[in-house]
Order: structure tokens, then C-alpha cells, then sequence
């Protein structure tokens, strides 16, 4: 599970909670109107916005925050090409079939096997591009979904307080339904504005920030295949996907690889 989720959701809670019981108005925020209002019109709001083929990946998009994928660091990568590279210099390209079941990321066992295959550099480039561009394009529309739930909710929000309100000058003469329809109005505004910056905006970040961890594994794969493919030296293609990294990556990760001369 990823460790700051765990703790920044144990930090975010456990601040709204002290700041809640020290004035005694936990149970005054526990207000079933403002939740359904609030929650209810925000999903009702996405499910509108966004097509069944875009929301079905929401679960997986959730599993992500606590389980977050498993991909190989910049330096793994660099290191798994030059060997690539080595091998396919000195046993040929037919060689790297046995590096297909250990490659560490699926998109560099689809590059080996268009390698191997003999398909030409110009198909492989397309191929690498189209499929950044749309798996770019899905983590975009993902962490959107989220984004925009981030902005339905405080709006989803205000219109809670501006009902309660209404209410509670309906209920002027009223003393004990004007104090329910104030807590609604002023519940409606917490839950929206908490929702939005506790969990729906921040889900997307954290989407965001996975997806750009992807983008760079499947360039610098997509570099490194074409680069095997025109044969290029081991330490050449190693400094050319370095470029990839920053300074100090590039710094760190020169101390975990070796390029033959």
C-alpha cells in the first residue's frame, strides 16, 4: 500500500477530527441531507459528464491510490537496454526472445517481440506513439473524472447552504425547524468543500503523478527498442536514455550500471 496515502489520510482525518471534538460538533456535522445532497448530486453530476466506457475504470482508479503499480525506475530500465544491447550485438536480435519473460514492464516485452519479428523502425515508431497517445489520453480522461467531481461538489455544496437558507426563513416562527435547516446550510458547504480537497482532487493528483511515471517508462522503451534495432552501441544508447532522467537521477544511476567499452 502507498505510504503517504496512508498517512496523509490519517493526518487530513485525524486534524478535522480534533478540530471537531474540541468544539463539540461532531454530531452536528453528522447530517444525512448534506451527505446524500452533496455526494448524490456530485455523482449524479459525473455520471452525466462522462460515458460508461470512461467511468468503468473508476474502481481500478481507486485501487491505484492504495495499491499504486509496480513499475522499474528510469535506472532499471537503462540498465535492462544495455544488456539488451549488448546481447543483441554479440548473439544477434534473435537472441532477446529469452529476455521477453523477465522484462520488467509489459510495454517492453511488446517492443522485444516487434524486435524480434523484424517488423520495420518507421511500424514500431507508429506503433510506440499511437500507444502513448492513448494510454496518455485514458489517464487524462481517468484522473479527470475525479477533477471534476472536485469541482461539482463544492457547488453541490453551496447550493446546500443556499436551500437551507431557504428554509430556515420559511421557518422563521419556527425555532426547532429553523435550527435543522441551518444545519444543513451550513453542513452542505463543509461536506463540499471537505470532499473536493480531501479526497476527490487529491485522488487526481496522485492519478496525474502515476501517469506521468508511465509516460516515461514507455518513451525511454520506446528509445531504447529503436535504438537496438539500429544496432547503436551499448553506452551510446545508455547516455541517449539518460537524457530522459534529471541531473541527479542521472547522477545516482551511473553507479548502478556498467556499460562495456
Amino acid at each position: 500500500m502507498d505510504l503517504m496515502t496512508i498517512v496523509g489520510t490519517a493526518v487530513g482525518f485525524g486534524v478535522i477530527y480534533f478540530v471537531l471534538s474540541t468544539g463539540n460538533m461532531i454530531q452536528f456535522l453528522l447530517n444525512p441531507e448534506a451527505i446524500i445532497l452533496i455526494f448524490g448530486g456530485t455523482l449524479g453530476s459525473v455520471l452525466i459528464s462522462y460515458p460508461w466506457s470512461a467511468l468503468r475504470h473508476v474502481p481500478s482508479g481507486l485501487m491505484m491510490m492504495l495499491r499504486p503499480p509496480r513499475r522499474p525506475t528510469a535506472q532499471t530500465l537503462i540498465q535492462v537496454f544495455v544488456h539488451l544491447a549488448e546481447t543483441s550485438l554479440r548473439e544477434g536480435t534473435q537472441a532477446l526472445t529469452s529476455a521477453i519473460p523477465s522484462a520488467p514492464h509489459p510495454f517492453l516485452a511488446d517492443g522485444l517481440h516487434m524486435l524480434i519479428d523484424g517488423l520495420d523502425a518507421d511500424i514500431m515508431r507508429d506503433r510506440f506513439e499511437r500507444d502513448i497517445l492513448s494510454t496518455r489520453q485514458r489517464h487524462i480522461q481517468l484522473s479527470g473524472i475525479f477533477r471534476s467531481a472536485g469541482t461539482f461538489a463544492p457547488i453541490f455544496g453551496l447550493l446546500g447552504t443556499l436551500i437551507g437558507v431557504v428554509q430556515v426563513l420559511r421557518n422563521i416562527t419556527n425555532p426547532t425547524a429553523m435550527g435543522a435547516s441551518m444545519a444543513v446550510a451550513m453542513t452542505a458547504s463543509f461536506y463540499g468543500i471537505f470532499s473536493a480537497n480531501f479526497l476527490f482532487l487529491p485522488i487526481a493528483t496522485k492519478l496525474n503523478f502515476y501517469s506521468e511515471e508511465e509516460m516515461l517508462n514507455r518513451e525511454i522503451i520506446a528509445k531504447g527498442i529503436l535504438s537496438i534495432y539500429h544496432k547503436e552501441a551499448p553506452w551510446l544508447i545508455a547516455r541517449k536514455l539518460e537524457g530522459y532522467m534529471s541531473f541527479y537521477m542521472r547522477r545516482d544511476g551511473a553507479k548502478k550500471y556498467r556499460v562495456a567499452a
